[in-house]
């Protein structure tokens, strides 16, 4: 063997030592909920706590577009707050007050955008400048999200019904903080129908 070469045993013992982000457990299209429960990746639960992380990833892809830096905290305490959702909807144990009362932050950023902005009396084309144009993205994916959240919810009777008037409460705000940001984001270049 050649001064410097590994054998095949010493690769395999430095392999097991190194964790690997694939576990094969989901190869026959499961997946494990908190508590180690296993359903269908295509269970409405899947798709719910799925389609909020699609959320969450674009909003990250958002928040790396030149917007102001406040509003980049703002979407990133959204996304933290996504992932206590997620954790609620994937069966683990979650104190929802903090995303409770984010909905109150949201409602007060609406109203302070929606004074410097020219008043509706149309629908507004998802058009004009990039980030505004992402942020109704962000709009439409959130409303998919809301869409199989409400789907599984309303078939579960293990979460509280409080917990559930949360995350719906959050999500339907949030779809409309994204039309507001769009809107500021569109510097007046707005097409309307």
């Amino acid at each position: 063997m050649k001064r410097g070469a590994r054998s095949a045993t010493t690769v395999v013992i430095q392999r097991a030592e190194i964790m690997t982000i694939y576990t094969k457990t989901g190869d026959k299209g499961t997946t494990a909920l908190f508590g180690g429960k296993r359903v269908s990746k295509y269970d409405q639960q899947i798709k719910a706590y799925g389609n909020i992380d699609e959320l969450s990833s674009f909003i990250g892809l958002v928040i790396s577009k030149d917007i102001k830096d406040s509003d980049k905290e703002f979407l990133s305490a959204i996304q933290r707050n996504l992932y206590i959702a997620m954790s609620m909807l994937c069966s683990a144990p979650v104190n929802l007050d903090g995303v409770s009362a984010h909905v109150s932050e949201m409602e007060k950023y609406i109203d302070e955008q929606e004074k410097n902005l020219p008043e509706l009396k149309k629908f507004i084309l998802p058009q004009g400048t990039e980030t505004s144009v992402w942020f109704h993205v962000l709009r439409t994916v959130c409303r998919r999200a809301e869409r199989s959240v409400v789907g599984f919810l309303n078939n579960n009777s293990l979460i509280k019904t409080s917990q559930k008037n949360v995350v719906l409460e959050y999500l339907n705000r949030m779809s409309d903080l994204f039309f507001i940001m769009a809107r500021k984001y569109n510097k007046g270049k707005e097409i309307v129908t």
